[in-house]
């Protein structure tokens, strides 16, 4: 029997590590897991970013750090993690949501750019998983959200690299998962739908592009960045004690379409 005298979504007493999570989907997440009681370390390269997030979280009544870091850099992200385990005692909660995007053809695509991007989305969270390990295993309930995509599953035109790191983000998942549950590691991912943000606003105003997505998204809109802190805050949480290896899709219906007229 669940014990329900206690709520299973309080975060409190638990510390989060986001990645990326200065600005768009992954700012919206660090101050959500705020909110629901966890001190949280954002991440980020650019020092303003870094402190505007602190100071929200510190607004909150939570513990932060401020922090520039270079995922591409292991010594960086190494850094970040002695710096929060010297100043906040513990890890709890990876939340992976850096990430890069472009569009191109893709027979024009550079191995560089290709390389690049993949260092960002797919080899920058496998850096963050290895060095938070250790912590997330002594925390005896370690969490890892994983920031999926649609293309995770289905194609866009014209983002073959950005859609081959998010498949690739699925396939990490779901083999962390089983690989790390015996240290109550859960690793479970999201997959956004349309979150109109700077990374992706190019791609979407006043384009083909973007009012094909909201004619594919039953709900007719694209989302808001607040919307995914309930998906965040129920994986980071113990009532997903028994989820790992699962991806939530937020979509306005997207996923489930076929015909919506």
């Amino acid at each position: 029997m669940i014990d329900m005298s206690f709520d299973l979504f309080d975060l409190s007493g638990r510390v989060a590590v986001v990645m990326g999570g200065t600005s768009g989907i992954g700012r919206a997440l660090a101050v959500g897991l705020a909110q629901a009681g966890a001190d949280v370390a954002a991440s980020g390269r650019r020092e303003l970013l870094v402190n505007e997030v602190a100071d929200e979280i510190e607004g909150l009544g939570r513990r932060s750090l401020r922090a520039m870091v270079d995922a591409s850099s292991r010594k960086s992200v190494d850094a970040l993690r002695d710096r929060v385990i010297e100043e906040l005692g513990r890890v709890d909660i990876l939340l992976n949501a850096a990430g890069h995007t472009f569009r191109k053809p893709t027979r024009d695509v550079s191995e560089a750019e290709w390389g690049r991007l993949m260092d960002v989305n797919v080899t920058g969270m496998l850096r963050a998983c290895q060095s938070f390990y250790e912590p997330l295993a002594r925390s005896g309930r370690g969490r890892v959200i994983n920031i999926a995509s649609l293309t995770s599953y289905v194609g866009f035109f014209e983002v073959t690299a950005y859609a081959t790191s998010k498949a690739a983000v699925l396939g990490m998942t779901r083999n962390l998962a089983v690989e790390w549950a015996r240290q109550n590691i859960n690793v479970n991912a999201i997959a956004p739908g349309v979150f109109r943000t700077e990374l992706n606003a190019a791609l979407l105003d006043g384009t083909d592009r973007g009012r094909e997505l909201l004619m594919r998204t039953p709900m007719k809109r694209f989302g808001k960045t607040q919307e995914l802190v309930g998906a965040a805050v129920l994986l980071a949480s113990d009532a997903a004690n028994f989820i790992t290896g699962q991806c939530i899709a937020v979509d306005g219906g997207f996923l489930a379409s076929g015909v919506n007229s």
